[in-house]
Order: C-alpha cells, then sequence, then structure tokens
C-alpha cells in the first residue's frame, strides 16, 4: 500500500500533546474584532484542546 499523505494545511494549525491530545487556536479571531470584548478577544488568544470528535478527524488527516 501507498504511504498516507500528511494534510499540509491541518497540519500547519494543529499540534499533538504530549499526552495524544490536539491543541490548536480558536476561531473568530481574524477580522470583525470591534464589537468583541476585550476579555472575549483575549481569551481567543489562547490555545484550546480540540475535541475529542474533531480528535477522530485529525487523526486521519496526521498520520
Amino acid at each position: 500500500m501507498p504511504k498516507i499523505k500528511t494534510h499540509r494545511g491541518a497540519a500547519k494549525r494543529f499540534k499533538q500533546t504530549a499526552g495524544g491530545k490536539w491543541k490548536g487556536s480558536h476561531a473568530f479571531h481574524s477580522h470583525i474584532l470591534g464589537k468583541k470584548t476585550a476579555k472575549r478577544k483575549r481569551n481567543l488568544r489562547k490555545v484550546t484542546v480540540i475535541s475529542m470528535a474533531d480528535a477522530r478527524r485529525l487523526k486521519r488527516l496526521l498520520p
């Protein structure tokens, strides 16, 4: 069987932690920021843990 190619877009956006979970950045932090509160924008800067439902999808994209 041929090798499974890595999805390059996903590889640039998500990293796997030492414990096997996936981390990535929040959405809704690129534009239209004037109406969002400072607290909301500050929390969107932080890295988040990807849900287990999406982690199964990432496992296929990033072998």
